[in-house]
C-alpha cells in the first residue's frame, strides 16, 4: 500500500512538473518545424517492406486502459497465440505463423526481434524476455514476414519494436490501475521538444499475487531518451532498464486442476533478472535523399532462477537413496559432490530436488547502414546497404540440492548437492562467447509505374566458444555460415489493390544453450542445465508467400484488408527432446518441418465506430519419419519412444485462429470488446499425433472509459468475461510417484497450462 501510494505521488509531482514544462515552452512550439519526425533504425533495411506487414501504434497497445503489449497482439492478430507454458503472464510462448518467441530455454526461436534497429533476442538462448520490455515507453509493434535481411532466428518473421521520443510523443500520460488476485500497476510516460533537443521518460511498475497458489509476480521497467534532431542529422541516446521478480508454476495435472483449478503440481519456480540496455542512435544526410544511420548498444542481464521439481529418487539398499530412469532400468546410487552415496532421510519416498542457475550475460553490437532514396523509372528507388556486429559473454553456472517435498508439493532444500559421476546431474560453469556478423543489402527496386522488386541479400557468420569451469565436457569452438536471398515482386493492379509474390531463406544457429545441450546420455533439465557439447547443424528456412492488400469504402466505411499465404520449409530444425530421466531433456537436429497457411485481416471504420476482423489457418508438420523420446506419452513403447511420421502435426500449434474487436467512442466515453478464439493443438511430447487434442477456446473481453474531466478518465476490462476453463498449452508429466491430496487416484499423464479466469481491472488514466 505505501509503495502504491508512492508510486501515485510520483505521477501526480511528474504530472504538475511537465505541466508546468509545457506552460514555459509553449512560446517555443511554433518555432520547431510540426512535421519533423526523428529518425531513429528500427531494423536492417530501413523496413522497405512495410506494405505486407502487421502493425500495431501505441494507442493499440493502450487501448484497454493501460499499456499491454501481449494483450494487443493477441486481440489484433489471429496469427498470434500465447501460449501459458509457464503459468506467467509475463513468460509466455508467444506463437506467430509456427515459429516461437519466447522467454523459455527449451524452445526453438524462430522469430527476430528487434528493438530501435538492435537485436532483443538474449544472446546465450536467443531467448525474448517479454519482461524486460518497458509497454509504456513503446510507439509501434511491427510483425514482418520472413526475409533475408532480418538476420538470426527470422524463420518466420521478425517483430520489430519503435520506441517514443519526445519529438515524436510530446506530452504526458499515467495511469493507475488495480484488479482482481492483487493486481496493481502505475505508469506514467511523457516527452517534450525545445527547439531541436527532446526528452521522454517512463516508468512502469506492475504486481500481481497470481490467480494460482503460490504465484506472485513483480516487476519495475523504465525507459529514457534524449535527442537532438536537425534537417540534416541527429543523435540518440537511450536507456532502458527493468528489474523482475516472476514466479510461474508451469503445468499441472489434470486430475489436479479438475480438483482445485488454482492448484500447481512442485513448486517454488522462480526467476529474478535485473537488465539494463544503452543504445547510441546516430544519422547524418551525406546528401539529398542519401544518409547514414547506426545503432550502437551495450547491455547486461543478471538472471537468478530456482525450480522445484518432483525426482525420480527413492530410497534403496542399504539406507541409501537411488535415482531411476524408465521402468526397468538399473538404479544408480545418489551421491554428492565429494562422490559419497546420499543416505535416505525421509523413509525411502517423498523427494524432489532445487534447480539453481545463474546466468550473468554481457552484450553489445552496432547496425550501420546506408540508406538512399531517389526517383527512378517513374517511381522512387530505395537502397539500403549495411553491416551488423553483435558479441556477448554469457557466463552461466546451476547446481542441484536434494530437497523435500512438502504436503502441498512445495521443495525443501535437504542440504546435499547431487553430482552423479555419468552426468546425468550434477554441476555447470559455463562460459560462453559468441560473436555474429551480417552484411546486407536490400533495394525496392521500381521496374515500371505500377511494378517494384523487394530485392535482399545477407551473409551471416556465427562463432560460439564455450569452455567449461569445472571439466572439459563443455568446451567446444563452432562456426556457422550462411549467405540467404530475397525477392518479392509487388504489383499495384488499381488505386486500392496490391497484389505480390516473393521467396527468402533465412538461418538460425544453433545457441550456447543447445550446444551445451545435446547429448541423449547426459541431458539437462527444464531449469537451464548444460552438460555435453555435440555439434549441432544450422536451421535453414526457406519461404515462399504471396497475397493481395487494399483499401477502399463500402457503405459509408473506410475499410483496409490483407491476405497472405505463406509456405515455409525448415531443414534441420531442432528440438527440445524428452528424455527418461524426469525432468530432463536434449536438443537434436530433426530432419525437416514445414509451417505453411493463409492469414486475412479486415479493418472498417465510419465515424466512432471502428472494427477488425482476423483469421489464420496454420499448418506445421513434420516431413521426416522419426523416433523422439517422450517416456511420460501412453503412446511411448517400453524404451519410452514414440514414431513421428511424415506429415503429423507439430504440437503446440492451433490449426484455426481468429480475432474479432469492435470498439466505439462517443463525446467522453466508449465502449468495446473482442472475441478470440482458438482451435484445438495437439500436447507437446505428442509428436506422433497419437493421443487426443487440447481442447480450443473462445474468450470474450469487455472494456469501457468515461471522461471524468477532459484529459482524466475512468477506464474498466472484463477479461474471460464468460469465465471460461480453457488451457492455452499441454504435454505429459509423471504423476504416479508424487502424492496430490486434491486427487489421491491421479494417473492421468496429461499436464495443461490453464488459462486465467475471469479477471477485471478498473483504473484512471491521464493525458495532457
Amino acid at each position: 500500500m505505501r509503495k502504491g501510494m508512492w508510486l501515485a505521488g510520483t505521477a501526480l509531482a511528474i504530472l504538475a512538473g511537465q505541466a508546468s514544462v509545457q506552460s514555459a515552452w509553449a512560446d517555443n512550439a511554433d518555432a520547431v518545424e510540426a512535421e519533423r519526425q526523428p529518425i531513429v533504425v528500427t531494423a536492417p533495411g530501413g523496413a522497405i517492406d512495410a506494405d505486407d506487414a502487421l502493425r500495431l501504434t501505441g494507442a493499440d497497445i493502450g487501448r484497454a486502459g493501460t499499456p499491454d503489449l501481449l494483450g494487443a497482439l493477441t486481440r489484433s492478430i489471429a496469427g498470434v497465440t500465447l501460449q501459458d507454458a509457464q503459468g506467467n503472464p509475463w513468460q509466455p510462448n508467444l506463437v506467430y505463423r509456427g515459429f516461437t518467441a519466447s522467454p523459455l530455454q527449451g524452445q526453438a526461436q524462430g522469430l527476430a526481434v528487434y528493438i530501435d534497429g538492435a537485436r532483443f533476442n538474449q544472446p546465450f538462448g536467443d531467448t525474448v524476455a517479454f519482461d524486460l520490455l518497458p509497454e509504456a515507453a513503446i510507439r509501434s509493434v511491427t510483425l514482418f514476414d520472413s526475409s533475408a535481411v532480418y538476420g538470426l532466428n527470422a524463420l518466420g518473421g521478425a517483430m520489430v519494436i519503435d520506441t517514443r521520443t519526445g519529438l515524436s510523443d510530446p506530452g504526458l500520460e499515467a495511469s493507475l490501475t488495480g484488479g482482481r488476485f492483487g493486481s496493481r500497476e502505475a505508469s506514467v510516460a511523457g516527452g517534450f521538444r525545445k527547439g531541436d533537443f527532446s526528452a521522454f521518460g517512463a516508468f512502469q511498475y506492475s504486481h500481481e499475487d497470481g490467480w494460482r497458489d503460490h504465484s506472485p509476480s513483480t516487476l519495475y521497467n523504465g525507459y529514457a531518451d534524449l535527442g537532438f534532431d536537425t534537417a540534416t542529422g541527429g543523435l540518440h541516446l537511450k536507456w532502458i532498464g527493468a528489474d523482475t521478480d516472476l514466479t510461474g508454476n508451469g503445468v499441472a495435472p489434470v486430475e489436479l486442476l479438475a480438483a482445485d483449478r488454482r492448484a500447481v503440481f512442485t513448486w517454488p519456480d522462480n526467476a529474478r533478472a535485473r537488465y539494463g540496455r544503452v543504445s547510441l542512435h546516430p544519422w547524418v544526410a551525406l546528401g539529398e535523399g542519401t544518409r547514414i544511420e547506426g545503432t550502437l548498444y551495450a547491455q547486461q542481464l543478471k538472471l537468478r532462477t530456482v525450480n522445484g521439481d518432483a525426482a525420480d529418487i527413492e530410497g534403496c539398499e542399504d539406507g541409501l537413496l537411488c535415482l531411476e530412469t524408465v521402468e526397468g532400468a538399473d538404479e544408480a546410487l545418489l551421491t554428492d559432490a565429494d562422490g559419497r552415496a546420499i543416505a535416505d532421510v525421509l523413509g525411502r519416498e517423498g523427494y524432489g530436488v532445487l534447480n539453481r542457475g545463474r546466468l550473468d550475460s554481457r552484450a553489445m553490437g552496432a547496425l550501420v547502414q546506408i540508406i538512399d532514396e531517389r526517383p527512378l523509372m517513374g517511381g522512387r528507388n530505395h537502397l539500403a546497404v549495411g553491416l551488423s556486429h553483435d558479441t556477448s559473454r554469457s557466463l552461466f553456472g546451476a547446481a542441484t540440492e536434494l530437497g523435500a517435498l512438502t504436503e502441498d508439493r512445495g521443495v525443501e532444500g535437504l542440504g546435499p548437492a547431487i553430482v552423479q559421476a555419468d552426468g546425468a546431474i550434477g554441476p555447470v560453469g559455463l562460459v560462453a562467447h559468441a560473436s555474429y556478423w551480417g552484411l546486407f543489402a536490400q533495394d525496392r527496386l521500381p521496374l515500371t509505374d505500377r511494378l517494384s522488386a523487394e530485392i535482399g541479400l545477407r551473409y551471416n557468420h556465427v562463432s560460439i566458444a564455450m569452455r567449461d569451469r569445472i571439466g572439459t565436457a563443455l568446451n567446444g569452438d563452432h562456426r556457422f555460415r550462411r549467405l540467404n536471398p530475397g525477392l518479392e515482386f509487388d504489383y499495384r493492379l488499381s488505386q486500392g489493390l496490391n497484389l505480390r509474390v516473393g521467396y527468402a531463406q533465412s538461418n538460425r544457429a544453433p545457441t550456447p544453450a543447445e550446444l551445451s545441450c545435446a547429448d541423449e546420455n547426459a541431458p539437462c533439465s527444464l531449469a537451464n542445465f548444460f552438460i555435453a557439447d555435440p555439434p549441432l547443424k544450422q536451421v535453414v528456412a526457406k519461404s515462399w508467400e504471396a497475397g493481395a492488400g487494399g483499401q477502399g469504402r463500402w457503405g459509408g466505411f473506410r475499410l483496409e484488408w490483407l491476405l497472405s499465404a505463406y509456405r515455409t520449409r525448415n531443414r534441420d530444425d531442432i528440438q527440445f527432446v524428452a528424455s527418461d530421466i524426469r525432468g530432463r531433456a536434449w536438443f537434436r537436429n530433426i530432419g525437416a518441418t514445414r509451417r505453411q497457411g493463409v492469414e486475412f485481416t479486415l479493418k472498417a471504420m465510419r465515424g466512432g465506430l471502428s472494427g477488425a476482423f482476423s483469421y489464420a489457418f496454420t499448418d506445421a508438420t513434420y516431413r521426416h519419419d522419426l523416433a523422439l523420446s517422450s517416456p511420460a506419452n501412453p503412446a511411448a513403447d517400453e524404451d519410452g519412444v514414440i514414431l513421428v511420421r511424415p506429415g503429423d502435426r507439430l504440437p503446440g500449434i492451433p490449426r484455426h485462429s481468429a480475432t474479432l474487436s469492435l470498439d466505439y467512442a462517443g463525446r467522453g466515453w466508449s465502449v468495446g470488446g473482442d472475441l478470440i478464439a482458438r482451435t484445438g493443438q495437439y500436447l507437446v511430447g505428442d509428436e506422433g499425433n497419437d493421443q487426443p487434442r487440447l481442447k480450443g477456446y473462445a474468450l470474450v473481453n469487455l472494456r469501457a472509459g468515461i471522461d471524468i474531466v477532459p484529459g482524466v478518465t475512468l477506464f474498466g476490462e472484463l477479461r474471460n468475461a464468460l469465465d471460461r476453463r480453457y488451457a492455452t498449452f499441454g504435454t505429459f508429466t509423471d504423476v504416479g510417484e508424487v502424492e496430490m491430496a486434491q486427487a489421491p487416484d491421479a494417473s492421468d499423464p496429461r499436464a495443461y497450462g490453464p488459462g486465467a479466469p475471469r479477471r477485471w481491472y478498473a483504473g484512471v488514466k491521464a493525458r495532457f
